[in-house]
């Protein structure tokens, strides 16, 4: 469960109002809606949430503290289940579809006409709800007029879930195995009555493995493009407010959104992974539920909030860092930047045999990169937390995969040394195959020896056809954004590796690369110039009460990594023991575990797997939903199978399986 301990308004949750939307097609989508008690007008805007996770009791809880929130402080707010998902008619088939947008568009118009509605619209969402944010104000419905964004992106390939600078995400199989389950969960029958059942059935009929069509679209095309507001960033008119942390996946997409979006736009980037920053770990948690209605009072009411005098982006400047699997710590502070991009010195280190100085060295001898595939268990997830777990998914203490990698340090530093914003590595590469992995980390190696990734990125290197096999070629890696200060004393390090296993799929023939060191040149943009650190203090963190549930745990999400001296094989496996939250008188019961293997020179030996049960619960019914991915290499293609089951008490009612290949 996510950690939801910050302060409340109120003693009792705001109350709220079950309703139906109805679609053109006769489809009706279910929602919750809260209406103020004390409404700032005679009507009011509303701002909706837009996601496939169960408003009636999924999101139930996180729903009721921000959306009852928004109520407390005179604004309406509805989180509409979209087609397919919680009790809502129809079917939900994948991720973004032009489907889910066009119902958006029914659905805002439909709010603005209420009768407590002044006619302008907002929507918030994170990660789907976020993406769901962008995309549908590209398609510029009149009554949408701002949007919060949080932990989103411009670009689907590019900064999703599935893909990092072309590898192929581990992260991402997890999603798309963690959707599949939820596209054949059921509707409750408390709110649809005795259709539960065929709906049910509908779903699973239906049901196909999401990830599937992801693997059968590697490389950026039309699919990736669809959903992306870069492809034409001047579609967006509407308020833009950006949300994300650094510990997160999706912070580039931040800042490009504030250097190419044409109209009023704000960002906040603070030192969290996937969640609100109400909520946001590591933290600190901050007043984020006032923010936004201080951008909803601007824009949806026209008040002068003063928001918009602000500077553009508030960012998060973090320094000495504790690595923990569990319960990373990351100092800092806060500072404001009126544009994008902003104007900063550049700090440039060059290669000098294992070193980082501030002048080229020509002439130094070729490098072999050649990681063990077994270099990136100390790496955590790419993105920690997804979906609010409490597990150990953070990266732990660098050391581990830096004994594996090719390191370049500077010597101890006698100053500070910022980093804001992408740092870029240029180097000149040879490698004998089509294609080479790389693995890039700048971490902070502490006094005491403690060593702290910082930022990092994955690269999966395509050899230009004009050049032979084993032939040298230039190239510029941007790493993932951040905004940190290397503390005087420890040493920057920049770490490089072949692999970074299970965080990215390794590659299937010969991976090792040739560096000529004396390419090397890495571009560290500091803090810009016209960055304001006098800023007013966040609001402490606060939320309305949340609806009545209780949740019971079994035991401790565990994540152990095995190795086997016989065969050099590490595993890691990740276990989530069963837990139940009772809600309305719904009892949810989820359990799962994902593993990994792979030997330290073979490939091949890569697999991955799933498994997900899900069982729902009431006086006299109980249904149950459960799915097993696996991934592997298989005759020099990817191997995805899937399996689903479906029981309603003892009686199977559904099963099937599937496999597919995929060049990779």
């Amino acid at each position: 469960m996510q950690n939801f301990s910050v302060a409340t308004t109120r003693d009792q949750p705001a109350p709220f109002q079950q309703i139906v939307v109805p679609l053109s097609d006769g489809t009706e989508l279910t929602a919750r809606l809260w209406l103020p008690e004390t409404p700032s007008a005679d009507s009011v805007p509303v701002v909706l949430e837009w996601i496939p996770y169960r408003q009636s009791d999924g999101t139930a809880l996180a729903d009721s503290m921000m959306h009852g929130y928004f109520a407390e402080s005179g604004i309406a707010a509805c989180r509409v289940d979209i087609r397919g998902s919680g009790n809502s008619g129809g079917l939900l088939h994948d991720e973004y579809l032009k489907q889910e947008q066009d119902d958006a568009l029914e659905v805002i118009d439909w709010l603005s006409r209420q009768h407590w509605c002044n006619g302008n619209v907002g929507m918030i969402g994170i990660s789907w709800g976020g993406f769901a944010g962008l995309q549908i104000a590209a398609r510029r419905p009149p009554a949408l007029k701002a949007i919060v964004t949080a932990c989103s992106t411009d670009d689907r390939y590019r900064d999703d879930v599935h893909f990092m600078g072309g590898g192929l995400l581990i992260d991402g199989m997890q999603w798309g195995a963690g959707l599949f389950t939820q596209l054949g969960r059921p509707p409750d029958p408390t709110h649809v009555g005795d259709r539960w059942r065929d709906m049910w059935m509908t779903r699973l009929e239906a049901l196909e493995p999401p990830l599937a069509g992801w693997m059968e679209h590697m490389e950026r095309d039309a699919f990736w493009q669809h959903g992306s507001v870069c492809e034409n960033y001047a579609d967006i008119d509407c308020a833009v407010y950006a949300v994300g942390g650094w510990v997160d996946g999706y912070t580039d997409p931040i800042l490009r959104l504030m250097k190419h979006l044409p109209g009023p736009r704000k960002a906040l980037i603070g030192p969290w992974t996937h969640m609100y920053p109400t909520w946001g770990q590591p933290g600190p948690q901050v007043g984020f539920l006032q923010e936004c209605m201080r951008w909803w009072r601007h824009w949806l009411l026209g008040e002068d909030t003063g928001i918009m005098d602000e500077p553009m982006l508030r960012l998060w400047v973090g320094k000495d860092p504790v690595p923990d699997a569990c319960d990373p710590q990351i100092g800092g502070g806060w500072i404001g930047v009126p544009g994008c991009p902003p104007e900063a010195p550049m700090t440039t280190l060059y290669a000098d045999d294992l070193a980082l100085r501030a002048s080229a060295m020509p002439g130094q001898p070729e490098l072999l990169l050649d990681s063990p595939l077994t270099v990136g268990a100390a790496g955590g997830e790419w993105c920690p937390l997804d979906g609010g777990g409490n597990g150990p998914e953070f990266a732990s203490d660098a050391a581990l995969d830096d004994g594996q990698s090719l390191c370049f340090n500077t010597a101890r530093l006698d100053a500070p040394l910022h980093l804001a914003g992408n740092a870029d590595l240029s180097l000149r590469v040879a490698f004998d195959g089509p294609r080479a992995l790389v693995s890039i980390r700048l971490n902070e190696v502490r006094p005491n020896g403690t060593v702290a990734r910082i930022t990092h990125a994955l690269h999966r290197l395509t050899r230009p056809e004009d050049v032979a096999p084993g032939q040298a070629f230039d190239v510029t890696l941007p790493v993932k954004s951040v905004a940190h200060t290397f503390a005087p004393g420890s040493r920057l390090r920049l770490a490089l590796s072949t692999s970074y296993w299970p965080m990215v799929w390794p590659e299937g023939a010969d991976n090792a690369i040739r560096l000529h060191p004396s390419s090397l040149r890495l571009d560290l943009p500091g803090l810009p110039e016209s960055a304001v650190q006098d800023l007013p203090p966040f609001e402490e963190a606060l939320h309305a009460l949340p609806v009545p549930s209780t949740h019971l745990e079994t035991g401790p999400v565990a994540r152990d990594v095995t190795w086997d001296q016989a065969t050099g094989e590490v595993a890691l496996v990740s276990v989530n023991p069963p837990a139940t939250t009772t809600i309305d008188g719904l009892a949810i019961t989820k359990h799962g575990s994902h593993d990994y293997a792979i030997a330290p020179r073979d490939a091949r030996s890569a697999r991955a797997g799933f498994q997900f049960t899900e069982t729902y619960a009431r006086d006299g019914w109980q249904v149950r939903i459960a799915t097993d991915t696996q991934v592997c290499w298989h005759e020099g293609k990817l191997r995805l199978r899937s399996t689903a089951t479906a029981h309603e008490g003892d009686v199977q009612v559904f099963a099937r399986d599937w496999t597919h290949d995929f060049d990779y």
